[in-house]
C-alpha cells in the first residue's frame, strides 16, 4: 500500500481557514488600521489589503512580521512543525506552507530561548514571485538547487546552486522563479518566524 508523502499531507489541506481572513480578525480584535500593521511589518496597506482579501498569499517572512505587529506567534495562522530537536536529516524533516501559498518550507532551525535566528529550506515552484519587502534584521541565501532571481534594492541577481547573498532587510528585496523547475533555497534570518511575547502596537483605532 502506497502511503502519503508529507508534501502532499501539508499540501492537501482544503479545510483550513484562509491566511487573510485570521489577519483581519485578529487585527480587527487588536482595533489597529491597515497602516497601524505595515508600519511594523514593512509592508504597504494595499499590499496587506490584498492579502486580507486572499488575493495575495504572503511568504513566511512577511507573515512573521505581520503576526509579530499582531502581538501572535506565525503559528497562530499556520499550522507549523515543532522543532525540539537540534539535529535534522535530509528528507525527514517535517514541511509545512502559509495557507494559499505552493511554497513549502523545510524547517532547520531549533527553538531555544536566547536563539536569533531562524532557518528554512524554501522548496519555490515555477513562476512563484514573492512580495517586495523591508524590515528589521537580516537575512542570508544559499541556493542549494535551480535558478533563483533576486531583487535587492532595485538591482537583479541570478542566483545559481552555491551562491548567496547576505542583505540587511531594511533593503527592499523579493525573489522570484521564472524558470520550470522547482528552485531550492537555504533562508537563514533574523527576521522573528517565531518568537514569542513580541510587544504590543499602536493605540486602539478603527479601520
Amino acid at each position: 500500500m502506497m502511503t502519503a508523502s508529507p508534501l502532499a499531507l501539508t499540501t492537501q489541506e482544503p479545510q483550513k481557514p484562509k491566511v487573510g481572513a485570521l489577519i483581519r480578525a485578529r487585527r480587527q480584535q487588536l482595533q489597529l488600521t491597515l497602516r497601524d500593521i505595515c508600519e511594523a511589518a514593512g509592508i504597504t496597506p494595499g499590499y496587506l489589503s490584498q492579502v486580507e482579501r486572499d488575493l495575495a498569499t504572503p511568504s513566511l517572512g512577511t507573515l512573521a512580521q505581520i503576526a509579530h505587529s499582531l502581538n501572535v506567534g506565525v503559528d497562530y495562522f499556520i499550522a507549523s512543525p515543532g522543532a525540539d530537536d537540534a539535529l535534522t536529516r535530509h528528507g525527514e524533516r517535517e514541511t509545512f506552507s502559509v495557507p494559499g501559498s505552493e511554497v513549502i518550507y523545510e524547517r532547520v532551525a531549533a527553538d531555544f530561548a536566547g536563539n536569533q535566528l531562524s532557518s528554512f529550506v524554501l522548496n519555490i515552484p515555477p513562476g512563484f514571485h514573492s512580495e517586495t519587502v523591508s524590515h528589521e534584521g537580516e537575512e542570508l541565501l544559499f541556493v542549494l538547487e535551480g535558478k533563483l532571481t533576486q531583487m535587492l534594492d532595485g538591482a537583479e541577481y541570478i542566483m545559481r546552486p552555491g551562491d548567496s547573498l547576505h542583505f540587511r532587510g531594511n533593503r527592499p528585496h523579493a525573489w522570484w522563479n521564472d524558470t520550470n523547475e522547482t528552485v531550492r533555497v537555504l533562508w537563514t534570518g533574523t527576521v522573528p518566524v517565531y518568537r514569542t511575547n513580541p510587544p504590543k502596537v499602536g493605540g486602539q483605532k478603527s479601520d
